[in-house]
């Protein structure tokens, strides 16, 4: 999957919202810090794999990956901060549902 550069995610997301609004500002540049950070942390985690194997001794075991928790708390942090924008998502035609489709 191709990224999309910082710059034009930065760009796009200050194309949408009020430049005025001092908050609004502030939640473009957590929101493009928490993508820097979920992408380093996912760069890490495909270089390191998604299981680690520990040692304890004579004991060796298995285990997710410390920071898979992290991109997903990284990742929460992201959904909250898109909702919080308030961007008018449109309806598309596919999601409307009808009583047609109850059978």
């Amino acid at each position: 999957m191709a990224q999309v550069k910082i710059t034009e995610l930065r760009k796009q997301l200050m194309d949408r919202i009020d430049i005025e609004d001092l908050v609004q500002l502030e939640k473009v540049e957590r929101y493009i810090n928490l993508v820097k950070s979920f992408r380093r942390v996912d760069k890490m985690i495909r270089k390191e794999g998604e299981s680690i194997t520990v040692e304890n001794g004579s004991q060796r075991f298995v285990k997710a990956h410390p920071l898979v928790g992290e991109r997903n708390k990284i990742n929460a942090s992201l959904l909250n901060i898109e909702k919080s924008f308030g961007f008018a998502v449109p309806d598309e035609p596919d999601n409307k549902r009808s009583a047609d489709d109850l059978i």
